[in-house]
């Protein structure tokens, strides 16, 4: 991009994947033949892998746990993988069996296993804190473990083995692993937000150790191993934890994974992010292929996936390595020649030293230098590349004068007289030089002289004479057989020629094959030469842009310096070529008519030059840029920027971003133009180009606030938040500089960072205040508190995006905020039957679950935190381990939270410890589960709910969302527990219907005897102090007489059994509501209205409306002191009768005023009385009232809604006159109601004068003698009951 620096390459197509892993693959790493390819993965398996056909060669299976790390010995041998129980294992590097499953040394997960570079030793680094040191031969730990004093996250030996690096949570550590001595220590990642060191990595050479940090400090820092000091700036572009960082083995580049879904390609000499490849998921794991043209990575899609390097990172890769191998080269000296033994002075003196060192220093010419082939001075060697060959051939000459029988001087004037066409001369001297000495140089000049000569035939012979002095060097053979193909193409046999090349390259892969390379780039250019010159515009551009898009095609320099006898043999100009290259190519896609690939191939090359090459060419680019404006005007667009602006009014972003590089491609580079170019790039979602350009703009204008602008929104889009932050930051302060009106207006349109970070923390905190205080974090396996969970939500990707975007008053939108606060909070529960060990909250404090000795409950709890994990949340919730069980506040708060909790989860996993595996349909209920108390709630409360058997698998391997939309397990729920399954979906808490609530209740045990009562709380939504040691009488007194008291509903005092304590008409045992309520047989709504007809009378309608205005004004029943105030309609007994009989229970024949007689069964004894004989104590039959009999509106149903009123239509309008109004209708209603078949309370009077309810183990069932006579014997009290 013209006035930038070079975009970054970004791609999202790899070039293949593979699966077979079950779950997120942690490490990957190449075997030495590089074609084989070892992973480990969280399903407990290592995979072997033939990467060219991609295939699993073997599963490997022996890990109890997640595998975490993993490593492959220098020669391949031995593999070594350690998982999150601390288990090491050996593994045969060619077969994949497993030779030695090591001692258990750890305590807690190895994160980082490293081989060291003889293979001798392995390192292991665990959360246990310490780094063990293992003998390769024994498979025994080397003495003391090294105490690292923190979790280690990574151990990486340097190259020669003497250092050993080890990152751990707080510092990097540097231990001479012999002596046990640590060399040093710096907190590196730490210093930063105390960032953890994540992921370490040596330079080949051992002088640089890289290091990665977590999500406080996503970046990559560069230290030199002599000082231990940080070298250059941090490496910055990930957005959230780097997970693994690799050098490829020319110490050219450098990869990097990390949890933002993206893998970096990074280029070392200069510490430049040159490419991003974008992953579907976090990423774990990254690697070079052995020759560095591939990048594997891995991570939470369970794929291993394949990324070709981009040519360019190539390009520059060979070009350092090549630069890096000649400059570390040395020669020996050549023979002196006689001219180099001149007379000089002066600098004529510097000349001659430099004149006795051989000229040509190529990749594969040492060996032809070491034998005195191709001797020649420096000077003739200059005349010759700079064309100067009458100089060259008049030297050669006086050389020869000197010394006539030297052959080599021969072949070189030989060389000289093909340079000038002079094809006779030059085969002569050929001759000459073989008849004085068959060589190797004189073959060759014979061939290339022939081949001028058109003697094709003969030269191919003289070529294969030459093969005779190579004595076999394959370098040598390398270079003839290419000398060979160029002498073709000079002969016009440019077909045979570029066929010769490109099969050479392909046989000999071990050769200088970027010499094959260079000789075809020139080939091709020569050919696209040739096409431009005959008007085959479309040829010739495919011929240039085949040469420069050959990875060895570098600059002119570099390859001139290499390669330059062929500039002396065939007069190659290779410090142009590659300027030649793309000069010619733009002006053939120009002469194409493809004139924005011309821009674009324009554009590269200014890119890709140097500020000496952009300066030699300076006259050629104002050139083409004026035959580009001219065509531009010619098709109708002279005014470029205006039409870019056209294309960017219609969002035509790409056309629009196309049209600004070109304008500033032609010079017309304005801030203005790059802002819009960078407002079209945004359009695209190009983030990298839109920064590239928002950075510009700021250059060309830094007291304006728009640069910034659009650098947040390019940054935001990138997803590097804190970088997007502190440039909107950067924005506040210059809108805050302006004082412009127009500026200080738009500034009110913005939001502070302080201001958006406090109203996310209100969201923060009312969030929190539904929420369990403590949770599990399902990655670390660590115990937070709240506090500890919003440092992870400020630490997180999501709070940093959140806080990028609320820039504007108008994205301060709380419901956005809010669904992306509850998102990151979002937890599991776990429900589950409490069995033997389970792990408390003092057994996992300060530690994380998955380091714990997995024995017992806490094999439950790691299981429980990893299928969280695998569903895709961040926290889980235990009532074994998070709750403070010492505290009783936190107990209390727990109780009567429990329910919303659940209900406010995302998921609740249930595990069902007594179903195994593969069970099938109807293992679920016959489940203890299903017989708990607690779990009552378990299973009502949470919206979305998932059963997992005895091994953790999914129930029915139904691997849908919510188990409670699986008509399979609710209909096997319904089964089990006796509630309708329409009644577990869409239960909510409360005291409607507290009667069926109590009976689903009431086939539930629980281990406390008080939690009977505490576990359905929830279910009724009511608080009340939580008292354990308790009676569980009283405890379900309590929660009983609040749902009476708070509802009114006197169905909770429908019960069959003993007696509570805690009050005679409340039940001793839960158990007591099993039977259902007693709901005798209604009356049609004909029958009633023939009974309301037949009372149809003045005097009895005046009297059933009494009636219903003293039952309509009693009170609601309550409780005070442990004492039921319960309004009645009363029937006192007047006869009790014991029947004849001697069982524990006794049968009474009890008669009334106004009830029919009954038999009352009890274990009670009753004082026998009767009118003849009666008794001082009082004893009634009542009737509890229940104010539903009044058949009022359900003020709380919302269904009654004032929209739905609508006026009582006229009696004309009914075409009929009502004969009573709705309230004689209602009255009648009532006493034709209170006339049917009823349950009645049998009381005793007590000494005080309260009454206690005489129960039975039989319902007793009551009904008036005469309905129609009811009204006059109505007696209505409102009564205490003991």
């Amino acid at each position: 991009m013209a006035g930038a620096s070079l975009p970054i390459i970004r791609i999202t197509t790899p070039t293949r994947a593979f699966q077979d892993h079950k779950d997120s693959v942690l490490a990957l790493a190449f075997f030495p033949d590089g074609r084989r390819v070892v992973t480990c993965s969280y399903d407990k398996t290592l995979g072997l892998w033939d990467m060219r056909d991609g295939v699993v060669l073997k599963k490997m299976e022996g890990h109890c746990d997640w595998v975490r790390a993993m490593a492959v010995s220098g020669d391949g041998r031995f593999i070594a993988s350690g998982d999150t129980s601390g288990e090491l294992i050996v593994w045969h590097g060619d077969s994949g069996d497993c030779l030695i499953q090591a001692p258990k040394v750890h305590r807690k997960q190895i994160c980082s296993v490293a081989f060291s570079p003889d293979g001798a030793v392995l390192a292991t680094g665990s959360w246990d804190k310490t780094t063990e040191l293992w003998c390769t031969k024994c498979w025994q730990v080397q003495g003391n473990p090294i105490n690292c004093r923190d979790e280690v996250n990574c151990v990486r030996y340097s190259p020669s083995g003497e250092l050993l690096a080890i990152a751990t949570d707080k510092n990097i550590q540097i231990w001479n692993p012999c002596t046990r001595e640590l060399i040093t220590y710096f907190k590196a990642h730490a210093a930063i937000n105390l960032a953890a060191n994540f992921s370490l990595a040596w330079t080949p050479d051992g002088t640089r150790l890289l290091s990665a940090g977590s999500t406080s400090d996503p970046t990559i820092r560069e230290w030199n191993t002599s000082t231990w000091q940080q070298t250059g700036d941090p490496w910055s572009g990930h957005s959230d934890s780097i997970s693994a960082i690799a050098v490829n083995s020319a110490a050219t580049l450098v990869a990097s994974a990390s949890y933002d879904n993206q893998v970096r390609l990074w280029r070392l000499s200069d510490q430049r992010n040159i490419a991003i490849f974008k992953d579907s998921d976090e990423t774990y794991c990254v690697n070079f292929s052995t020759h560095s043209n591939h990048i594997l990575s891995a991570g939470a899609n369970k794929m291993i996936t394949e990324w070709a390097v981009p040519e360019a990172a190539l390009l520059q890769d060979t070009a350092e390595e090549g630069l890096s191998e000649a400059s570390s080269r040395s020669f020996p000296e050549s023979s002196p020649s006689h001219f180099a033994q001149g007379t000089l002075q002066g600098d004529a003196a510097e000349k001659q030293a430099e004149s006795s060192r051989p000229r040509f220093q190529g990749m594969f010419l040492p060996c032809l230098l070491e034998r005195n082939i191709f001797a020649m001075s420096t000077i003739i060697c200059e005349a010759c590349i700079t064309g100067d060959l009458n100089t060259a051939e008049e030297l050669l000459t006086q050389e020869i004068d000197a010394d006539g029988n030297n052959h080599n001087l021969y072949a070189n004037r030989s060389f000289v007289a093909t340079r000038k066409s002079d094809w006779y001369h030059a085969l002569q001297d050929a001759l000459r030089s073989i008849s004085i000495r068959p060589s190797l140089t004189g073959y060759i000049s014979k061939g290339i002289a022939l081949c001028g000569n058109m003697q094709f035939q003969d030269a191919m012979k003289a070529f294969d004479l030459a093969f005779m002095f190579t004595d076999g060097d394959l370098q040598t053979c390398h270079f003839l057989l290419l000398i060979k193909a160029v002498a073709l193409f000079n002969g016009n046999e440019t077909d045979d020629a570029m066929l010769r090349v490109q099969e050479l390259a392909a046989a000999c892969p071990n050769a200088d094959t970027r010499a094959c390379c260079v000789v075809e780039v020139y080939l091709r250019i020569q050919m696209g030469i040739k096409a431009l010159d005959n008007t085959r515009h479309d040829e010739a551009a495919d011929h240039f842009s085949a040469a420069l898009n050959t990875s060895a095609f570098t600059s002119g320099l570099e390859i001139h310096s290499t390669y330059e006898v062929f500039a002396v043999l065939f007069g190659w100009d290779l410090k142009a070529m590659w300027q030649t290259a793309n000069k010619k190519r733009c002006y053939a896609l120009l002469y194409a008519d493809r004139l924005e690939e011309a821009l674009e191939s324009y554009r590269w090359m200014m890119n890709m030059s140097d500020e000496n090459t952009k300066a030699s060419c300076l006259d050629w680019c104002t050139a083409f840029k004026q035959e580009c404006r001219l065509v531009y005007a010619a098709n109708g667009e002279p005014d470029l920027a205006a039409s870019g602006d056209i294309a960017l009014a219609a969002r035509n972003f790409n056309r629009s971003i196309k049209l600004y590089s070109a304008a500033i491609d032609l010079d017309c580079a304005t801030d203005t133009i790059f802002a819009k170019r960078c407002e079209a790039e945004l359009g695209e979602m190009l983030w990298e180009e839109a920064l590239l350009d928002a950075q510009k703009v700021i250059e060309l204008d830094p007291h304006s606030y728009l640069g910034y602008q659009l650098k947040h929104t390019a940054l935001h889009g990138g997803q590097r938040y804190d970088e997007a932050i502190k440039a909107f930051q950067y924005m506040l302060f210059r809108l805050d500089d302006a004082h412009d009106t127009e500026m200080q207006n738009l500034r009110q349109q913005y939001v502070s960072s302080s201001e958006a970070e406090h109203d996310i923390r209100k969201v923060i905190d009312a969030q929190m205040q539904d929420a369990p205080p403590r949770l599990l974090n399902t990655t670390t396996g660590h115990l937070c508190d709240r506090e500890a969970q919003i440092h992870a939500f400020k630490t997180s990707t999501e709070y940093k995006e959140l806080l990028s975007s609320t820039i504007k008053h108008e994205n301060l939108r709380m419901e956005r905020i809010q669904n992306m606060v509850m998102t990151f909070f979002y937890y599991v529960m776990l429900s589950h039957r409490w069995e033997g060990r389970e792990p408390l909250l003092h057994d996992i404090q300060d530690k994380s679950v998955y380091c714990l000795d997995p024995v017992d409950g806490t094999v439950k709890l790691q299981s429980f935190c990893k299928a969280a994990h695998n569903e895709g949340y961040r926290w889980a919730w235990s009532d074994t381990c998070c709750i403070d069980k010492n505290n009783n506040v936190e107990v209390q708060e727990s109780v009567n939270s429990m329910f919303e909790w659940y209900r406010r989860s995302a998921l609740t996993i249930v595990y069902l410890s007594d179903v195994l595996p593969s069970s099938k349909s109807g293992a679920l209920a016959k489940s203890a589960w299903n017989r708990r108390g607690w779990t009552f709630q378990e299973l009502m409360a949470p919206k979305v709910v998932l059963f997992y058997q005895k091994d953790w698998s999914l129930y029915l391997d139904d691997r849908s969302p919510n188990h409670k939309e699986s008509v399979v397990i609710l209909q096997e729920l319904g089964y089990a527990t006796g509630i309708d399954p329409r009644a577990i979906i869409a239960f909510r808490p409360g005291m409607r219907g507290a009667r069926e609530k109590l009976q689903w209740a009431s086939m539930r045990v629980t281990t406390l005897q008080e939690d009977v009562a505490y576990s359905l709380f929830g279910i009724f939504g009511v608080h009340l102090p939580v008292i354990y040691g308790e009676r569980k009488q009283n405890a379900l007194g309590r929660l009983l007489q609040e749902i009476v008291a708070r509802s009114g509903d006197i169905s909770a005092l429908d019960w069959v059994g003993k007696s509570s304590e805690f009050n005679s008409c409340l039940p001793a045992e839960i158990t007591s509501y099993e039977a259902p309520p007693c709901t005798p047989p209604s009356p049609s709504e004909d029958e009633i209205q023939t009974s309301v007809s037949s009372l149809r009378n003045s005097v009895v309608v005046d009297l059933a409306s009494k009636c219903y205005t003293l039952l309509y004004d009693l009170r609601a029943p309550r409780f005070a002191n442990c004492r039921l105030h319960l309004p009645c309609i009363i029937f006192p007994v007047t006869e009790v009768r014991r029947r004849a009989g001697h069982d524990q229970e006794i049968t009474y024949e009890v008669k009334t005023d106004g009830l029919n007689d009954l038999l009352i069964i009890t274990e009670d004894r009753l004082v026998q009385f009767s009118r003849a004989r009666p008794t001082r104590q009082e004893f009634l039959l009542v009737r509890p009232w229940d104010r539903s009999l009044l058949e009022l509106p359900d003020f709380a149903d919302n269904t009654h809604v004032v929209e739905d009123w609508s006026p009582p239509r006229s009696p004309a309008e009914n075409g009929q006159i009502e004969s009573e109004s709705h309230s004689d209708s209602q009255a009648l209603r009532l006493i034709v109601r209170l006339g049917q078949p009823f349950s009645p309370f049998l009381l005793a009077q007590q000494w005080g004068g309260e009454y206690k309810r005489i129960v039975s183990d039989h319902r007793i069932i009551a009904q008036v003698k005469d309905f129609t006579s009811f009204h006059n014997l109505i007696d209505v009290r409102t009564l205490e009951i003991l």
